[in-house]
């Protein structure tokens, strides 16, 4: 789990809240939104990750110590959102849900039967408590200007099968990303957008049809128009969308999961829900990765945050295992489901307190499956396990059958890897494993190489590795930085099939030995592994603002010439491919007046990288979470004469 050790403390500190017994959340029954809505006059509303300033999403803040809802919820909610009850989401997924959402379902949603005992007041209460947000003078989210007349078209360039969902070289030919190396330095702000009411943005935009599709934090998915940033329509899910929006041209659907682990299939062009799936019952399980296309199939990764329920001494840890789902594009019915770790759980031993320690479990899977259609396979990589003793599946590369969803091999590149956030010195209870970390995931696709031989993955260990694709053997192994943590590969790496691009995350305040950070980025040859070139961040864009780094924990995304990353610091940079020098820089923690007249910031970049496509450039900026800096921005470049 990519996290610094701060941020552990914030995320415990969340465990105190929420809960009641909710079965499997149904999304509400959505239509797109047709009229012009008004967004709330308000700024990106930001908070300080790890103090006592606290999260509010448009109305006041409330303190969750003293706020009356917290003996209501702690009575009647939290006996079934204490991350034991399969399908209610643990108390963590609850608090990422907006004011609105919580009390409909409550009031006429999934919720109703159990919240029936309770006065409208003590509804409203248990939600203020649970979001940390007033309601008194709390407005909704509303989307931007509803567009009209030519704006209604999706016309233009069709999107293009390249990216997370498609492919996960995140390098973007000539001919359609529709700009040069040359013209990067003329790339200029079209416009930008503030998601309401949020903290992060981390869904990763898509473009095609002259449309960008993305999702947000309060669960809405938009499709603005890319000239104007109008709506052409929005939809909502019940919780957040983070992941990618995957555009299959042909079919003309979108595909994408929230934070509740529920799939989506919906029409492109309409907004109107197609079907939706939940890949996985349990109460901390998640959707990370981006779903990818293959084979008339849709392959799901699934994760969780039980790592964090797991700081409860009381808590049995741990249940959770990862996996990969298979989804009928069709008809989202489920065609097989291969687990991480193979064994079931079982009790092992228990604590001194009497709480059973349970394994093996663990080895989530937070990237985006690859797809290798030559030889009808998926190849993904695995976390770390939760609980003692560690297994040979976690920090494992998988190599499985698309029809069958069979193991063909696997390869363990850190054995005796288990951690939870137990672990953390200002936590520590008898729910650490003994193994005690390193807490080494793989959270980066895998990519495969232009001579289709070799498989390229990246580790927080800060190890990139080149395996035989037939065999999962390893080739070569370079190490770019000292990892740890919060440090080495996150989110994705970028190949033009011969060199692959690889952000380093490394922080000064974690890593697991004393080698210099390798915070930047790093060409390799895909070939040999030789370290073509590093740009090592000697600066930074800080100063002296808390939650600030330099490293690039985001996805890179590459063209011809030139790899466009997206800094913790919250500089947006395009480096020379072949030298790593810096060609384009921009500032996106500045203040900047969005469509809608309003005026916000972006922040940290982490997760998704930026979407380039047909002479634009877009991206997110804000990552309200871990220990990062909030911000609520969505930017489109667009590269001028």
């Amino acid at each position: 789990m990519s996290t610094t050790i701060k941020t552990i403390v914030v995320i415990f500190a969340s465990l105190s809240m929420l809960s009641g017994c909710d079965r499997d959340v149904t999304a509400p029954e959505n239509t797109p939104e047709t009229e012009t809505r008004a967004e709330p006059a308000s700024d990106v509303i930001g908070h300080e990750a790890g103090t006592d300033a606290l999260v509010s999403r448009g109305g006041a803040v409330i303190d969750p110590k003293t706020h009356p809802g917290r003996a209501l919820f702690e009575s009647n909610c939290l006996t079934c959102h204490d991350g034991d009850i399969p399908k209610a989401p643990a108390a963590v997924w609850l608090e990422m849900m907006s004011p609105d959402l919580l009390l409909s379902a409550m009031n006429e949603g999934i919720m109703k039967e159990q919240s029936a005992h309770l006065s409208p007041e003590q509804k409203t209460l248990i939600a203020e408590y649970i979001t940390r947000t007033s309601l008194a003078d709390y407005m909704p989210p509303s989307p931007p200007e509803m567009c009209r007349g030519e704006h209604l078209a999706f016309d233009g360039q069709p999107p293009a099968k390249l990216g997370w969902g498609h492919d996960t070289r995140r390098f973007v030919p000539a001919d359609l990303a529709g700009i040069s190396a040359d013209q990067v330095a003329n790339l200029s702000l079209k416009w930008a957008f503030a998601y309401p009411s949020a903290l992060r943005a981390r869904s990763q935009p898509a473009i095609g049809w002259n449309t960008i599709f993305v999702g947000s934090q309060d669960g809405r998915v938009y499709a603005f128009d890319l000239d104007t940033g109008c709506t052409r329509w929005t939809w909502r899910a019940p919780a957040e969308v983070r992941t990618a929006v995957v555009v299959d041209p042909d079919s003309e659907r979108l595909y994408f999961a929230d934070v509740h682990a529920r799939v989506y299939a919906m029409n492109a062009k309409t907004g109107e829900l197609i079907w939706q799936a939940r890949v996985d019952d349990h109460a901390n399980s998640t959707v990370t990765g981006s779903p990818s296309l293959g084979d008339g199939q849709l392959f799901v990764p699934v994760s969780s945050l039980e790592v964090v329920t797991a700081a409860n001494p009381n808590y049995a840890c741990c249940t959770f295992a990862g996996s990969v789902v298979a989804l009928d594009l069709q008809t989202g019915e489920m065609q097989w489901k291969t687990y991480t770790v193979s064994e079931q759980p079982k009790k092992v031993g228990e604590t001194s307190i009497g709480t059973a320690v349970i394994a093996p479990s663990g080895a989530p899977v937070w990237n985006s499956p690859a797809y290798d259609r030559e030889r009808g396979r998926i190849y993904f990589g695995s976390g770390e396990n939760y609980s003692s003793p560690a297994d040979t599946n976690s920090d494992a590369i998988f190599a499985v059958d698309v029809n069958t969803g069979e193991k063909i091999w696997t390869t363990q590149l850190t054995p005796r890897d288990a951690w939870n956030m137990a672990c953390v010195p200002i936590i520590r209870n008898e729910n650490c494993p003994e193994e005690d970390g390193p807490d080494f995931d793989f959270a980066a696709s895998p990519i495969i190489a232009a001579d289709g031989k070799t498989l390229v993955i990246g580790q927080k260990s800060g190890d990139v590795y080149g395996l035989n694709i037939e065999t999962g053997e390893v080739l070569w192994n370079q190490r770019l930085g000292r990892g740890g943590t919060s440090g080495g590969v996150h989110f994705g790496m970028a190949s033009d099939g011969k060199t692959v691009w690889v952000p380093i995350n490394d922080m000064d305040n974690t890593g697991g030995d004393d080698l210099p950070h390798g915070a930047g980025l790093h060409a390799v040859d895909i070939a040999s592994g030789e370290v073509l070139w590093r740009h090592i961040v000697d600066d930074d864009n800080c100063g002296d603002r808390p939650f600030c780094d330099p490293g690039i924990s985001s996805a890179v995304t590459a063209i011809p010439g030139v790899v466009f990353a997206g800094h913790l610091d919250g500089r947006f940079i395009a480096y020379d491919a072949g030298t790593g020098d810096t060609l384009w820089t921009v500032d996106t923690t500045k203040n900047v007046e969005t469509i809608t007249g309003t005026v916000a910031h972006g922040g940290s970049m982490s997760g998704p990288g930026p979407a380039v496509f047909d002479g634009h450039v877009v991206l997110n900026s804000g990552y309200g979470l871990y220990n990062h800096m909030p911000g609520n921005l969505l930017l489109v470049f667009e590269a001028r004469e």
